[in-house]
């Protein structure tokens, strides 16, 4: 992020509800992760939420992805590479980093974990996201 510095010593977990639930997945996607290792996000915003099994970092291209779905935010704050994401207590991954393909409209966000997409994770429309957490 910054070498062995960390600048954020303390902030609120960012709290949404998912609005769209997918069902893909990608071999070749071409993410082009953004070298900055944090994003503040507003309130009412919506992102959307992608999954790979790739070690991912900022500055790196993502091909192997899975669509989780989209979420619209309830409080602003920062979100930051590293960051836990839970979907109803439940951890899904944790932020490898951002993709601004489709900004203005909304940002990837992107995870680290069990590459599968919503669907098969069995959210739901109005399931609980939590940015942070723990």
């Amino acid at each position: 992020m910054f070498g062995q510095f960390n600048p954020y010593y303390a902030k609120i977990p960012v709290p949404g509800r998912l609005v769209v639930v997918l069902d893909g997945i990608f071999e070749e996607r071409g993410l082009q992760l953004i070298r900055q290792s944090s994003r503040a996000i507003k309130k009412n915003e919506v992102h959307e939420f992608i999954i790979t099994d790739e070690q991912a970092k900022p500055g790196d291209t993502v091909n192997r992805i899975a669509y989780l779905g989209f979420a619209e935010f309830s409080a602003g704050g920062v979100v930051i590479v590293g960051d836990p994401v839970f979907i109803e207590n439940q951890q899904v991954g944790r932020i490898a980093g951002f993709d601004e393909t489709h900004m203005p409209n909304h940002l990837n966000i992107v995870l680290s974990g069990n590459r599968k997409p919503g669907k098969e994770w069995g959210v739901a429309l109005n399931d609980q996201i939590l940015i942070g957490k723990g």
